[in-house]
């Protein structure tokens, strides 16, 4: 796919980055010889592959729903300067609508 000098400045610009005028041949090279490998993805026939999410088939091991921390609410609150409802209470610290 062949670029003109403007497109090049015009995707810079979009890119927000400096391009000098004497290393505007060798990117435009570069870029065009970029878009011409996808022009190769987009010409390979893919009607017959179907999608996948991975690669590999592989199955992510799983293990029982279980508790296996001890609850120790009460133990903790005991060290809270406030506490109601069994919910820490902390000063309020943002102003704002009521």
């Amino acid at each position: 796919m062949a670029l003109s000098d403007q497109e090049l400045k015009e995707i810079a610009y979009l890119a927000r980055i400096n391009v000098k005028e004497d290393s505007l041949p060798s990117l435009k090279k570069e870029l065009e010889d970029i878009l011409g490998l996808f022009e190769e993805l987009n010409a390979a026939e893919t009607s017959e592959i179907s999608a996948m999410s991975h690669p590999l088939d592989l199955s992510q091991p799983t293990r029982q729903d279980e508790v296996t921390e001890e609850n120790l609410r009460e133990e903790l609150l005991k060290n809270a300067p406030s506490v109601q409802s069994g919910l820490f209470l902390v000063p309020k610290v943002i102003e704002g609508e009521e």
